[in-house]
């Protein structure tokens, strides 16, 4: 019977939890710092015993995932060296940045114990264990990130484990891990908390701005309402990294602000048509860092009744809408209507059986 210790029961210790409860051989521990989540995580089902302690979740544990903020992953990482662990026990996490805790496992980890950094590029806009799911990885990158010194067996019994997750295990050095997801991730969000702090700034002097940004500006940044210590955490740890995209980003920047003081036409065109052809070649429909959206917009004359009639005809079909928003502001949404959903399958469902009543829908 191999034992897996949750540390942290939340949205991503929680999806793990439940990937592997109830799989042969295997047991579930948890262990969160709130005793009230560790209830939930309980009663839900998500694991099988709920720890009081670190310690009492790592003795004699095979593997442990430290799923905790990444401000504190240092710190739990020392808890847990300071406890009695199994030989061959293996640590890893499901941090947005790899190369600090890694490089700090490494100068601290016994030979008898191994780190291997985990990330897995799936998340939800909701939080806690109530949002965990068996489904959460399905389909999304797994990164892991081993150094030369991590035995491959031990490498291969984490994938192996990893399975039940039914995700993409990929393995990347830890270093180029956080200089792609620094580009992917990191970058997108500060864009958005400027551009976004930007806004509000004119719209302190003009309360039109507040007003006109809604429809696709409000989409575009919403990556902006993150989590402030969350990001505060993962930006310093990555700052380094970031320091030289921020350089890289204001020069793009600079590039367009050339173009329109020389008015040059085409160049404004050529940036338009390389950015327009590189984001056609990226994946559609895989789970990446960034939590994708399931809406889908609508185009519908308007009068009474009509968002009734779309909600009944969905809910007569056990299609779950998680929500409907009336677009005002149209600048840069194809449809009046904004129908959003829990996952890609219920969309689906809905654009096929919305089309099929003649209905124009519009990603």
């Amino acid at each position: 019977m191999s034992k897996v210790a949750i540390i942290g029961v939340g949205l991503m210790g929680g999806s793990l939890a439940l990937c592997f409860k109830g799989k042969p051989g295997i047991r579930v521990a948890g262990y969160d710092i709130s005793p009230a989540e560790l209830e939930k995580s309980l009663k839900r089902g998500v694991i099988d015993t709920a720890c009081s302690t670190l310690e009492e979740a790592a003795a004699d544990a095979d593997f442990i995932f430290l799923c905790v903020p990444v401000g504190i992953l240092e710190y739990y990482m020392d808890k847990l060296l300071q406890t009695t662990l199994k030989e061959g026990c293996i640590i890893s996490d499901v941090g947005s940045t790899k190369a600090s805790i890694s490089k700090y496992a490494r100068n601290r980890i016994t030979p008898a114990v191994h780190f291997i950094g985990g990330h897995p590029m799936a998340g939800s806009e909701r939080s806690g264990v109530e949002a965990a799911a068996s489904h959460l990885y399905e389909n999304a990158f797994y990164v892991l990130t081993p150094d030369e010194s991590t035995p491959r067996e031990a490498y291969d019994r984490l994938v192996q484990l990893l399975q039940y997750t039914k995700a993409q295990i990929v393995r990347v050095d830890a270093k180029h891990h956080d200089e792609i997801v620094g580009a992917v991730s990191h970058l997108p969000h500060v864009i958005a908390v400027a551009l976004v702090n930007q806004i509000a700034r004119y719209n302190e002097r003009d309360g039109l701005y507040r007003s006109l940004a809604a429809g696709g500006f409000r989409d575009i940044t919403r990556i902006a309402s993150g989590h402030p210590d969350m990001w505060r955490d993962i930006l310093l740890n990555n700052r380094h990294v970031l320091l030289r995209l921020l350089r890289d980003w204001n020069g793009e920047v600079a590039k367009f602000a050339d173009l329109l003081e020389s008015g040059d036409g085409d160049g404004i065109f050529k940036e338009f048509e390389r950015a327009g052809a590189f984001r056609s070649q990226l994946p559609e429909r895989r789970k990446g860092v960034i939590t994708a959206l399931f809406d889908v917009y609508i185009d519908v004359p308007d009068h009474p009744g009509i968002i009734g009639q779309i909600a009944t005809l969905l809910g007569n079909h056990r299609i779950n809408l998680s929500n409907i928003h009336i677009i005002e502001s149209r600048a840069d949404v194809p449809g009046v209507l904004r129908l959003s959903f829990r996952n890609e399958t219920d969309m689906d469902a809905a654009i096929e059986l919305l089309k099929l009543h003649d209905y124009s829908v519009q990603l």
